[in-house]
């Protein structure tokens, strides 16, 4: 899907065809409009296409006076649970226009088209980068926000019972937090080179702003190693209660194995047929108060081990 926006008046407008000083967005883009934008705007056509590849990592590049940024943008699957992982985000900086690629369509895409960032003019395409970068520092604190709640939810219930649907969305968790990191780190080395000045030159207000990016990244950085490391932690600890139980449990029922033998063993004398010679022979109701009395213990030790 291939939309350009412009700053109009300060208001962020669709337009209908290219123009100096717009954005051009990308979102699973066909061919067609690859090859449109590339011989329209003299993209280089493998820049377009970098984005594209859901195993490309952040990185930078320039050439012939264009310059790509590829950086990872978190994302939500939902389906029988939620699911967080990263996707790249390519940019692509000429002298007169933006463009951005991807291969899903994102929230953060989404809030620049809607002009809910404020200040992020397509005409000061320096500028209007370092926001979008900016967004995508916080949209990652945003998710491990989320994670850090659903996480919360998810040791309450296993306090209460430890199923396998908790401890898969935990693993699903955790699987989320090692993809934020690694797509973290590899941003904050970009955004670092970007930092020197030497591919895009930087103005004192554009320092400060990717300063700001940084620090929010490096956050990020934090929180998902502190979130993975929690997590991690109380899987471990969950694993020993789990194991500890099963040991409690087989320990229980050995007991009352043993305890439900001897009543077995009263009934199967008096079963067999024979005539005189048992003790109390006549007084058939004794076994059965034997074996209630037997049952009644069982039944109270597993009360104690809350098993019953």
């Amino acid at each position: 899907m291939l939309t350009i926006h412009k700053t109009i008046n300060g208001k962020m407008t669709k337009l209908d065809q290219v123009e100096d000083g717009c954005w051009v967005n990308l979102t699973y883009p066909s061919e067609d409009e690859l090859n449109t934008v590339a011989a329209t705007l003299n993209v280089e056509p493998t820049f377009l296409r970098a984005a594209l590849d859901e195993e490309e990592t952040s990185r930078i590049d320039t050439e012939d006076g264009q310059t790509m940024i590829i950086i990872d943008v978190p994302a939500v699957e939902k389906d029988d649970a939620v699911v967080y992982s990263t996707l790249p985000l390519g940019i692509i900086v000429t002298e007169r226009h933006i463009i951005t690629v991807c291969l899903k369509e994102s929230s953060i895409i989404k809030d620049f088209q809607d002009g809910l960032v404020k200040n992020a003019e397509t005409q000061k395409r320096t500028r209007f980068i370092l926001y979008m970068l900016l967004q995508v520092a916080k949209r990652f604190l945003q998710y491990l926000k989320q994670i850090d709640k659903i996480y919360n939810y998810m040791e309450r219930q296993l306090y209460k019972s430890q199923r396998n649907k908790e401890l898969i969305q935990l693993l699903d968790l955790e699987k989320s937090l090692v993809y934020f990191n690694t797509s973290l780190k590899a941003n904050e080395v970009t955004l670092e080179k970007i930092l020197r000045g030497r591919i895009i030159t930087l103005y004192e207000d554009d320092h400060d702003l990717l300063e700001d990016v940084l620090i929010e990244v490096r956050q990020a950085i934090e929180m998902a190693n502190i979130y993975s490391s929690i997590i991690s932690g109380m899987m471990d600890a969950f694993a020993s209660v789990i194991s500890n139980n099963l040991n409690v449990i087989m320990k229980v029922l050995t007991s009352i194995t043993i305890l439900l033998t001897i009543p077995n063993i009263i009934f199967g004398f008096y079963g067999m047929n024979i005539t005189g010679g048992l003790p109390l022979e006549q007084f058939w109701w004794i076994p059965l108060i034997i074996a209630a009395v037997i049952i009644g213990i069982a039944a109270i030790i597993l009360k104690k081990r809350d098993l019953f």
